[in-house]
């Protein structure tokens, strides 16, 4: 941090005199030196006087006083002159000093001074040791760390939702850090993009999904594999829709796999699926070179009846026929039997992006799409009647006398 390593022509810390001298903590300097921080980092000037004046406050709490004090410190920016005023309720006789003062001697500063009252005694400060120095360096730092804090939090507040420019900073093995300019960001392993690979000085664009706080402060949370993502490429690559021309009704994403995308015109004639691909498919190349030429984009039409939808989410497969229960939000989608494998998809991603994308959860079952026909119902064969003896008899003998014959 700036705040110790800015040197003096002495060789000194900015904050403190050479050894031997009465004041070993310059405040002066101290001022000036923050104020130079201050215009680095974008902080207001009251913030510096807040942050000088606590650690002040510490620093004569370590020489003058005890931790328990209640003091409050009022500096000088520009002349570096230091007032502290401790406060101390009024007694009848002060046992302890450092918080209590006689009901005689706080009438003799206030005449209507009454046990019980709580006064601010002012004590000039002429000098810190180096103990009380050390105390008010380490306040500073810590104040300072919190005051940027905060600026990060109000400066990248109202750029949550939208797409930034970053150069890799660190690749940890969970967590890519980013750096944004005036602050980092992570990119944590579930929003990257699957199969993409980072190193330090690698420029990408992010988006910024959150700013999180924690007790390590505000953290810019950063995706490339959100759906988001993948919109605001393309709203940087289509100027119809900044006029709502075309629109993007739906996103389903497996980042780095596949993405399924259901767009709708606004404008009678304009074609929806054209106007995001580009002539020669110029404006959704671009859009895969960004996220990466592996992660293939199938542009569909939406449409506001569900069985079209459907049919459409499943495209390139051919489907011959949807029944849909509204209901329950399921659908089963008959295909051909050759369309079986296309419409379900490797591991299923055709089939489970289509689901996303409509909100349905889909059953592809195999078949023509016509109707089966009954099969024909026969009468089942009855087995041949066994004659009686007499009868048996009668038939052999007629069968003799016609061999005889």
């Amino acid at each position: 941090m700036i705040i110790y390593e800015k040197r003096m022509s002495t060789g000194r810390s900015a904050f403190l005199m050479p050894k031997g001298t009465k004041m070993e903590l310059d405040v002066k300097q101290l001022t000036n030196a923050l104020r130079a921080i201050a215009e680095e980092k974008n902080l207001p000037e009251d913030t510096v006087q807040e942050i000088v004046e606590q650690a002040l406050s510490a620093a004569f709490r370590k020489d003058y006083g005890d931790r328990d004090q209640e003091v409050r410190v009022s500096v000088n920016l520009h002349t570096g002159d230091v007032d502290a005023y401790v406060f101390k309720e009024v007694v009848e006789s002060a046992e302890n000093k450092q918080t209590e003062i006689s009901l005689t001697e706080a009438q003799a500063m206030k005449k209507n001074a009454a046990i019980g009252d709580e006064m601010e005694v002012h004590t000039d400060v002429k000098s810190f040791g180096r103990v009380a120095a050390q105390t008010a360096k380490q306040v500073i730092l810590q104040r300072l760390r919190e005051a940027e804090r905060e600026i990060i939090v109000s400066e990248y507040q109202d750029k949550i939702g939208t797409v930034i420019n970053g150069i890799v900073a660190r690749v940890d093995a969970r967590v890519v850090r980013v750096d944004l300019g005036k602050a980092q960001g992570i990119l944590p392993s579930s929003e990257q993009i699957q199969g993409e690979h980072y190193y330090p000085g690698q420029r990408l664009k992010v988006f910024l999904k959150d700013v999180e706080r924690g007790n390590r402060g505000p953290q810019l949370i950063l995706s490339r594999g959100n759906t988001e993502f993948v919109e605001w490429l393309f709203k940087a690559e289509v100027p119809e829709m900044e006029n709502g021309a075309v629109e993007i009704k739906g996103i389903a994403r497996e980042a780095g796999i596949r993405s399924k995308i259901a767009v709708a015109s606004t404008v009678q004639g304009v074609d929806p699926v054209g106007t995001f691909v580009g002539g020669h498919g110029t404006r959704v190349n671009a859009v895969m070179s960004e996220i990466g030429e592996q992660e293939k984009i199938d542009i569909i039409v939406w449409d506001e009846d569900i069985v079209t939808y459907i049919t459409n989410s499943l495209s390139p497969t051919k489907v011959s026929k949807v029944t849909v229960d509204k209901s329950n939000n399921k659908a089963v989608v008959t295909v051909p039997e050759d369309q079986l494998s296309i419409a379900i998809g490797k591991g299923g991603q055709n089939v489970r992006l289509a689901s996303k994308l409509t909100g349905y959860e889909l059953d592809i079952v195999n078949g023509s799409g016509e109707e089966k026909q009954e099969p024909e119902t026969k009468e089942p064969k009855q087995p041949p009647k066994l004659k009686k003896k007499s009868e048996l008899e009668s038939s052999l003998l007629d069968a003799i006398e016609e061999h005889g014959e």
